[in-house]
């Protein structure tokens, strides 16, 4: 890439995040009253829905906002930055109230309504219904501790996460909005702590380092747990598994999440740099040929943009999950799988192009290419009082109504994408 095309990049991302996610989010998400914020908006981004508040989407917009308040690049005005540590300690605030099952019991609750009384999800019965929201949570904690040098917060942060640890050894836990039993493993598990020790670790290394070590030990068995387990002979990752770490030969065990893949590429790039044992030429190459397999499985070779949901062969999910079928997971694929959703997308932008500029592989360029072109014809909302990205699309480039996951709009993989693009443009 020559240094016209990088500012060029450069100035067109910092635009988007500026003039297009910020200037969405930045007047209607914060509860004044509250605290929090809100995101149940619909779809478009035109109306908002409900004022209830998802702590796995709380914990991500405290992240979000701590970490605008920190970049590298010189996108924002000290006065920017301050209104952004405002943000992330008035989120973290909220969640210290509100996050917890009960006081000193480091489980998350999933939901709350809008002044933090703690609600259950439809049909679920239990109030800590998805240990992804404990993870959001520490994420966000581990960035505000690190942002003020605060040892309150990072206390709240590794408690949470060795509460996390023990539910995840002992089969303790759920995965809501994605159920499963017991007996399954989800790809999700290994791949999220990946990027939870990353953001612990990152935070340790000023606030505690003489916890680095363990966290560099914990690092590689959660990468080396995608790599060994969920990833088969032919580079591609898994969705579920046995809870023997063995595979699934129907649909609910061949079935693949490019997204998922794409954005897990990158976690394990950060544990790279961070583990000396993980940083080796072999890792890089698997990654790469991870990488191209899920683009290649996922991408619709008929209207572009990728598949939410590919087949271990590549293209729309194939076979039947036999007495499997009903399972939420296999379910939620079935429904979802021809869509095209939008952080499935911002992560596969990112990877690309952070691939490209560590390997110089023309590949990966030609592949942010063809996807960049798609994001941006397909997902900003052309409405000039919205201008945030449609979340999810159908086969054919066009909006739908239902929501993907949670009921919510969610910032996180937007802003997170946009701004790593940022700071990597400026590297």
């Amino acid at each position: 890439m020559n240094e016209n095309e990088r500012r060029r990049l450069l100035g067109f991302y910092e635009n988007e995040l500026t003039n297009h996610l910020l200037y969405f989010w930045l007047g209607r998400c914060e509860d004044k009253e509250n605290g929090g914020f809100f995101n149940c908006f619909d779809n478009t981004g035109s109306h908002l829905m409900s004022k209830d508040k998802y702590i796995w989407s709380q914990g991500r917009f405290v992240w979000i906002f701590a970490s605008l308040a920190t970049m590298r690049a010189a996108t924002f005005s000290e006065l920017q930055k301050k209104e952004f540590k405002r943000l992330a300690r008035q989120g973290r605030d909220f969640l210290y109230k509100y996050c917890l099952i009960a006081e000193n019991d480091y489980r998350c609750v999933y939901l709350t309504d809008e002044a933090g009384r703690h609600k259950l999800a439809d049909g679920c019965d239990v109030l800590d219904s998805s240990i992804y929201a404990d993870c959001f949570v520490i994420n966000a904690f581990a960035k505000v501790a690190w942002m003020d040098n605060d040892m309150e917060t990072w206390e709240f942060a590794k408690r949470l996460y060795r509460s996390v640890r023990r539910r995840l050894k002992a089969g303790t836990y759920y995965t809501l909005p994605y159920p499963m039993g017991h007996e399954y493993r989800a790809h999700g598990i290994p791949m999220i702590m990946t990027n939870v020790v990353k953001e612990l670790y990152d935070a340790a290394l000023v606030l505690e380092p003489s916890w680095c070590g363990e966290l560099k030990e914990e690092l590689s068995k959660d990468v080396c747990d995608t790599l060994e387990h969920f990833t088969d002979g032919n580079h591609m990752i898994r969705e579920v598994i046995r809870s023997d770490n063995t595979y699934i030969d129907n649909l609910f065990g061949t079935h693949v999440n490019p997204g998922h893949t794409i954005e897990n590429m990158w976690f394990i790039l950060d544990a790279m740099e961070i583990s000396e044992d993980l940083n080796t030429p072999a890792l890089l190459e698997e990654i790469c040929m991870i990488t191209k397999k899920a683009l290649e499985a996922g991408w619709d070779k008929e209207y572009g943009g990728l598949f939410h949901y590919a087949s271990l062969t590549g293209g729309p999910l194939t076979g039947d999950a036999g007495e499997l079928e009903e399972e939420p997971v296999m379910v939620y694929a079935r429904r979802n799988c021809m869509g095209k959703i939008w952080w499935v997308h911002s992560e596969a932008l990112y990877t690309t192009l952070r691939l490209y500029l560590e390997t110089g592989e023309k590949e990966f360029w030609d592949w942010y290419e063809r996807i960049e072109a798609y994001v941006f014809q397909h997902f900003p909302n052309p409405d000039s009082e919205i201008r945030e990205w449609i979340q999810t699309l159908d086969q054919f480039g066009h909006p739908k109504k239902e929501a993907v996951g949670l009921p919510v709009k969610d910032p996180y993989h937007i802003m997170r994408n946009v701004l790593l693009l940022i700071e990597l443009l400026n590297k």
